[in-house]
C-alpha cells in the first residue's frame, strides 16, 4: 500500500508511522514527490489490518497497490527515477545514454581500441563481457577476472564507466570492484538467488527481459531487486522468442512506452541481441530512440569476422560513429539527447 503524507507532516510524526510499521514485520519506503511524500509500506499488508493508518497524525490517505509488483510500479512512484551511472552520464531524463563495446573481451588491445573508438563517437558507456554465459558448454565462455582488468585499464585511459555482467552470486563480489553498472542477462533473468544478492550491492543494474518473459515476470524480477534494497534498476528490452527464424529474436518495441506507462525505472534497448545482424541494429537503434528508449546497448568489434562472441551482430567502429549521427538527429526531434 501507499500512505500519502501531508504536506505539513513533521518528521516525528513520520517516524512515529514508519516505526509502528516496521513493528508489524513490513518494510517502509519513504519517497519525496513534486508535491507529495509518500510512504510505501512492503511485506503481508495482513500484519497491518487492523492497523488504523489513515488516523495517524500527518497522514493524508491510504491507497493500495494493486500491481503484483509494488516498489517497481507507478503507483509506488510517479516521478520518472532517474539513475546516475558515471560523472555526468544519467539515464532516465532527457539523456539518452549509448553503452557500447564488444560482446566478449578479448584481449587487452581489442578493449582499449574499441573503447577509444565508441568514445570518440559519443558512445557514455563502455560495455564488454568478461564472464559469457553461453548456449553450448564449448563455446568461449569469457577471461574471467582477466578480462575485468582490461576493462578497468580501459576506462582509467578513456573515462568511460563500465558495464559487465555478472552470471554467479559467487563472483559478485569479484565483479563489483571492477563494474560501474552490474548487468544481469536475459538467461539469468528468473535466477532469483542472484537477484537477491544483487539486491545487496547499492550499484546500478541493468537487467535484461529473458528469452520468452512475460512484462509482468521481467517487472517482478525487477522487484526482487528493488526488494533486496537496492533501486537503482534500469531494465533492457533485448527481444523474446518467438515463431520468427530470421532475426535472433523479435524486438518488441511496443515494451519500452508500455513498460514505462506501469513503472517508474528506465528502459533501455539491446538492439543487436534483438536482431542478432549488424545490418539490423541500425533501423532498431534509431526507432528505439523514437519509441522513448532512455539508452541503447549495442555491440561494437574492430574485426567481427573473428570476434569470439557474437560477431554477426557486432557494428564496425566506423558503422557505429555513423549511426551515432544518425541518432542525435531522431532524439533531436522527440526533445531527448544522445
Amino acid at each position: 500500500m501507499i500512505i500519502v503524507l501531508k504536506p505539513g507532516a513533521t518528521e516525528a510524526e513520520i517516524e512515529h508511522l514508519t516505526q509502528k510499521i516496521k513493528e508489524r514485520g513490513l518494510t517502509p519506503h519513504l519517497t519525496t514527490g513534486k508535491e507529495r511524500r509518500l510512504i510505501g509500506v512492503i511485506g503481508d499488508e495482513r500484519a497491518i489490518q487492523n492497523l488504523p493508518l489513515s488516523i495517524f497524525p500527518g497522514v493524508e490517505s491510504v491507497l493500495p497497490i494493486l500491481a503484483p509488483y509494488k516498489l517497481v510500479s507507478r503507483e509506488f512512484r510517479q516521478e520518472d527515477s532517474v539513475i546516475t551511472l558515471g560523472e555526468g552520464v544519467t539515464i532516465g531524463g532527457k539523456q539518452v545514454p549509448v553503452m557500447a563495446g564488444p560482446c566478449a573481451v578479448e584481449t587487452q588491445r581489442q578493449v582499449l581500441d574499441i573503447a577509444k573508438a565508441v568514445k570518440a563517437a559519443g558512445a557514455r558507456l563502455l560495455r564488454g563481457g568478461a564472464f559469457k554465459p553461453r548456449t553450448s558448454p564449448y563455446a568461449f565462455q569469457g577471461l574471467g577476472e582477466e578480462g575485468l582488468q582490461y576493462l578497468a585499464e580501459a576506462k582509467k585511459i578513456t573515462g568511460l564507466p563500465v558495464i559487465t555482467e555478472i552470471v554467479d552470486p559467487r563472483d559478485l563480489e569479484l565483479v563489483a570492484q571492477y563494474a560501474d553498472v552490474l548487468q544481469i542477462g536475459a538467461r539469468n533473468m528468473q535466477n532469483f538467488r542472484l537477484l537477491t544478492e544483487v539486491g545487496k550491492y547499492q550499484k546500478p543494474v541493468l537487467l535484461k527481459r529473458g528469452l520468452s518473459a512475460t512484462i509482468k515476470e521481467f517487472l517482478l524480477s525487477a522487484e526482487y531487486i528493488m526488494a533486496g534494497g537496492n533501486h537503482r534498476v534500469i531494465l533492457c528490452e533485448r527481444g523474446i522468442r518467438t515463431f520468427e527464424t530470421q532475426t535472433r529474436n523479435t524486438l518488441d518495441l511496443a515494451a519500452v512506452p508500455l513498460i514505462q506507462s506501469l513503472s517508474h525505472l528506465p528502459v533501455v534497448v539491446d538492439p543487436s541481441h534483438a536482431t542478432g545482424r549488424w545490418d539490423l541494429v541500425a533501423p532498431m537503434a534509431l526507432a528505439a530512440v523514437a519509441a522513448g528508449a532512455d539508452g541503447l546497448l549495442i555491440e561494437v568489434h574492430d574485426n567481427p569476422e573473428e570476434a569470439l562472441s557474437d560477431g554477426e551482430e557486432s557494428l564496425k567502429p566506423a558503422k557505429f560513429a555513423a549511426l551515432m549521427t544518425e541518432m542525435r538527429k531522431v532524439a533531436q526531434a522527440v526533445g531527448r539527447e544522445i
